[in-house]
Formats: C-alpha cells, sequence, structure tokens
C-alpha cells in the first residue's frame, strides 16, 4: 500500500468544478456527435472480423439486451478478459454482502463477454459497452441508470466519462493502470487527463507504479492495495478433459506456452527444437493470447519446420506432434492444471506480460520474459519467493526448461511457491480494496 486508508479521506478531491474542460476534449466530444455513421461502419468491419457478437450488436449502439431490474444498481466495467477477470471478486463479495444490490457488469470483447458468462454469479447481468459516441452512451446510461460506476483498470473515454459522471452518484477507479507508453502520451496532455480523472471520487492503483503515474497526472492522491487480479479465483478446467489429454500424451514430456503474441512464437519453436535433442519426443502447448490467430501460428509453425496440430479444428495429437495450439476461448484453465511448467507470454515482446497469478493459482512453475510492466510488483513477490524465473530469449527458455525437466523437485518447489504466494495476496487486496470503496461512498 503505497499511503494509509485514513488518507482517502484527507486527501483533498479534484473535481470537475475546479478542473475546466479542455479545449481538446471539447473538440473531441463535438466531433464525436457527426461520427455516428463512422462508428456504426466501424463495428460492421469488427463483426465481419469476428470480434463482435452478432446477435448483441445493439448493445454497442447503447441499446439495452434486457429491462433494467427495479432497486440499487452498481455498474461495473472492464474492457477485456483481463479486466473481466478483475471485477469477479468484486461482484462476488458486493453481492456477497449485499444481496439485494443490482449487479451490471460491461465489457468490450466477445471473449471477455463469453467469460462473463460462463463465470458470473447468478442475478449479475453482463452488457456489452457502447461504443464512445454521445448518442449510444446517452442510450446506455438513460436505460440502467447506474447509482455507482465503478471503472477497472484504463478506461478513459471522453463522453462515457462525462456523460457518467452526470448521472451517477458515486464513481471509482479501481486496479487503475497507465502504461509507461500511454503515460508518456497522456504527459503531453496534461490537462485533458487530469479533467477526465477529476470525474472520479475515488482513484486506487494497482501497484506502486501504476499509483506514482496517476498521481502525476491527476493532481491527488492515488493509493494502492496491490493488484486487484489477486484475488480472481482459478480459471475453470475440465476434469474429463484434462485426463483425456494425459492418456494421449502417454508419458511423453510437455509444458505450456500461454497468452503468447507475435514476435514470441519463433522463440518458443526454437527452445522446442533445443529441447528435442535430449526429449526427441516432446509436446509443446501453444495457447495464443488471441485464438483467432491459430492459423497464423501454425504457418508459422510449418515454417520453422516443426509439426503442429490446432484444437479448434479438432485435430488430434498424434505420435509426431510437435506443437498442440490450443486456439479455443475459454480453455486456458485446462492446459494451466495439465502443464506444470509455464512459460507466459507477453513478455518476450513489449506488451508488458500477462497475469502470472493464473498458472500460479494452478499449480505451475512460472517462467517469464523481461517485459513485465503490467505486472512488476507481482513478479516481482513471486519471483524473489522462487516460484518463477526470468527467460530472455529461446536460449534462456530452453535452459529452463531443460532444468525442470530434469528435477521433479525443483519443478514442484517453485510449483508450490507460487501458489502459496498467490493465495496469500488474494483475501488482503480484496478486503482492502472493497474496505476504501466503502469507507469512501459511505463518508458522500
Amino acid at each position: 500500500m503505497t499511503r494509509s486508508g485514513a488518507l482517502i479521506e484527507a486527501s483533498e478531491r479534484v473535481t470537475t468544478a475546479t478542473v475546466s474542460e479542455p479545449i481538446g476534449l471539447k473538440i473531441y466530444r463535438a466531433a464525436s456527435w457527426a461520427s455516428g455513421p463512422v462508428a456504426e461502419m466501424l463495428l460492421r468491419q469488427r463483426l465481419r472480423e469476428g470480434k463482435e457478437d452478432p446477435a448483441r450488436m445493439r448493445e454497442r449502439t447503447g441499446l439495452a439486451g434486457r429491462a433494467r431490474p427495479a432497486g440499487e444498481l452498481c455498474w461495473i466495467h472492464g474492457a477485456s478478459v483481463g479486466e473481466s477477470l478483475s471485477v469477479l471478486p468484486l461482484v462476488e463479495r458486493f453481492t456477497r454482502d449485499n444481496p439485494s444490490l443490482n449487479i451490471l457488469v460491461t465489457t468490450g470483447t466477445v471473449t471477455s463477454a463469453k467469460l462473463m458468462s460462463e463465470r458470473l454469479p447468478k442475478g449479475a447481468i453482463h452488457q456489452f459497452i457502447p461504443v464512445d459516441h454521445p448518442r449510444f452512451v446517452r442510450g446506455f446510461l438513460d436505460h440502467w441508470r447506474p447509482d455507482t460506476a465503478i471503472f477497472v483498470e484504463s478506461e478513459f473515454w471522453p463522453n462515457l466519462l462525462i456523460e457518467t459522471r452526470q448521472r451517477a452518484k458515486r464513481m471509482a477507479l479501481v486496479n487503475g493502470r497507465v502504461s509507461p507508453k500511454s503515460y508518456s502520451e497522456w504527459k503531453g496532455k496534461p490537462q485533458s487527463i487530469r479533467f477526465l480523472l477529476s470525474h472520479f471520487d475515488l482513484l486506487i492503483a494497482q501497484d506502486h507504479q501504476n499509483a506514482e503515474r496517476l498521481t502525476a497526472l491527476s493532481g491527488r492522491d492515488v493509493v494502492s492495495y496491490g493488484n486487484l487480479k489477486n484475488a480472481a479465483p482459478p480459471l475453470p478446467g475440465d476434469v474429463r478433459e484434462e485426463a483425456r489429454l494425459l492418456a494421449v500424451l502417454d508419458g511423453r514430456p510437455f509444458w505450456l506456452a500461454a497468452s503468447t503474441h507475435p514476435g514470441e512464437e519463433e522463440a518458443i519453436f526454437a527452445a522446442h527444437k533445443a529441447l528435442k535433442t535430449e526429449h526427441p519426443d516432446l509436446v509443446t502447448f501453444l495457447a495464443p493470447r488471441h485464438p483467432e490467430r491459430g492459423q497464423e501460428v501454425a504457418d508459422l509453425a510449418a515454417a520453422a519446420g516443426v509439426v503442429a496440430k490446432r484444437r479448434s479444428k479438432g485435430e488430434a495429437i498424434d505420435r509426431n506432434t510437435d506443437f498442440y495450439i490450443a486456439d479455443t476461448l475459454g480453455e486456458l484453465g485446462i492446459f494451466y492444471r495439465v502443464a506444470n511448467a509455464t512459460f507466459v507470454g507477453g513478455s518476450l515482446v513489449e506488451k508488458g506480460g500477462h497475469n502470472p497469478l493464473e498458472p500460479a493459482r494452478l499449480g505451475c512453475a512460472i517462467l517469464h520474459g523481461p517485459h513485465i510492466f503490467n505486472f512488476v510488483e507481482t513478479y516481482a513477490d513471486i519471483r524473489g519467493a522462487g516460484g518463477a524465473a526470468l527467460v530472455r530469449n529461446d536460449r534462456d527458455l530452453a535452459v529452463a526448461l531443460k532444468r525442470l525437466f530434469a528435477d521433479d523437485k525443483t519443478r514442484q518447489a517453485m510449483a508450490d511457491t507460487a501458489r502459496n504466494a498467490a493465495k496469500a495476496s488474494a483475501e488482503r487486496v480484496l478486503s482492502d480494496v472493497v474496505g476504501a470503496l466503502n469507507r469512501k461512498f459511505a463518508a458522500q
């Protein structure tokens, strides 16, 4: 925690009454009124690319997919998969503490919508967030009339924030995050970001670095209690499918490369080839961050001279299979449960890394690259305890995996340490965040 909870109440709130709207935002908002046809055209393009749900396109233009329930409504928004995982523990705690409270969760991607449909508690509502057009946003807000609005991580759309502030009694940013790149860009527009952040009654960052960035950008005292993703439940699995995979492997050595991005698969292919000199029957599970890249990854595998099978196509693992591409939605938990050594992607390229707590909760020894700015403190905690190891390239990756294959005791110790580190922080982070929200909103 960067500052005590008492300072939340003591800090002077910068409000929209004391921060005037910059001319750049006024121009953006005026121009956005005329952008309706363009926004609808872009949505149709996204639909053709498989990035929108055809049955729920109306929600993206602010038209609700169902009626608003009577009573108080808390709206929580998390843009994509990572943010939506942060939402789950909040929803569960709110519904436990106040069963009569209506919960609306919004996300912006098909993958996150599927995740919410499977994992939201009974009674919670999911909708797609509208595109940041004034008419779409107003239609959404006029229908749902949220009493409380909680934004997760880094969604700073001007129309959405400004229109929400005019309607909601309470607004908060939780697990706030500003990447180094976004921070650099926002520093060039200091009045705009300070105005947008002034709409929140409370700002809570996900770690110390982000608290410092948000403090600098907002001109306010920003606190951090740790990453809310620490409190997310384990990814779901399927015991029968796990058993089937292990039976098909029939004792062959294997490992998992999870949430990979373009530029990382080549290193994974090279590490696999290096390992095959000692483990000729090795199988590598490869789960691209975006499952729609399945064919692209299969083409890269062919070019690298390795044999790959795609799960989404129903292709089976056989004795010649080098790579099994897990290009399906919602199944990463299966592979984390099966694998006991995992490389977490987005970290050999400058994506900032993905959540190491997901494999940690499910008993994996964790490897990661150097680019982990999205989870600096989380990785530091796990690696400091001995549950994760840094690899900088394909050679490091092959060497680390070779050691883990050769030493079951070390591999199990890493996995146990990672699991214990994840468990220790979960309840503390959730209790601190919910406590801060309750104190702030009760005082209003």
